[in-house]
């Protein structure tokens, strides 16, 4: 059998077992006190408006206090990568020419630091200057400008590979 509980305002329907409303009922008559059972503070008998706008006043001061904290933190990232942005367009990667010579064939690889100019250009017309015909040529202007080349002699004079890495450095260096 199932027994109501009351409190002092309210009457609350509680299913509770008898065994366990025996227990119940004999605990709170051996401390001489009445039972008092907690409502929630959203239940509109109980409720005071003063403590849901207490409640909804200190949910938003959380709310901003996390929203602020999270705008430091988005600030200092902010300033983190403006940082390294700023490191990556100061690094000075050396600039790397190679020139192989395979049978009649030069194989010209250029690394160089910085992109823009006229890099393509200039290294080109230091190819015409030798007399040198590219074959084949694989170019990349990402972070930083590289380019690799195969050309072969227009006549019979030959270059040096020493000339042609002279004239290349002096084409990157031009620009």
């Amino acid at each position: 059998m199932f027994h109501p509980i009351k409190s002092s305002a309210t009457t609350f329907k509680i299913l509770i077992p008898d065994m366990a409303t025996n227990k119940l009922q004999r605990r709170t008559a051996a401390s001489g006190r009445k039972l008092h059972l907690l409502q929630t503070p959203t239940s509109p008998k109980s409720a005071k408006r003063g403590f849901i706008v207490k409640n909804v006043v200190l949910h938003f001061y959380k709310l901003k206090i996390k929203l602020e904290q999270l705008q430091r933190e988005c600030q200092n990232l902010r300033v983190i990568r403006n940082d390294y942005f700023t490191l990556l367009n100061h690094i000075q990667i050396p600039k790397e020419v190679k020139v192989e010579k395979i049978g009649e064939e030069f194989v010209v690889k250029v690394s160089c630091c910085n992109k823009g100019g006229d890099k393509l250009v200039s290294v080109l017309s230091a190819f015409d200057e030798l007399d040198l015909d590219v074959v084949r040529a694989s170019v990349s202007c990402g972070r930083l400008f590289s380019m690799e080349a195969i050309a072969v002699a227009q006549g019979q004079q030959t270059s040096g590979v020493r000339d042609i890495t002279r004239a290349v450095v002096k084409a990157i260096d031009e620009t």
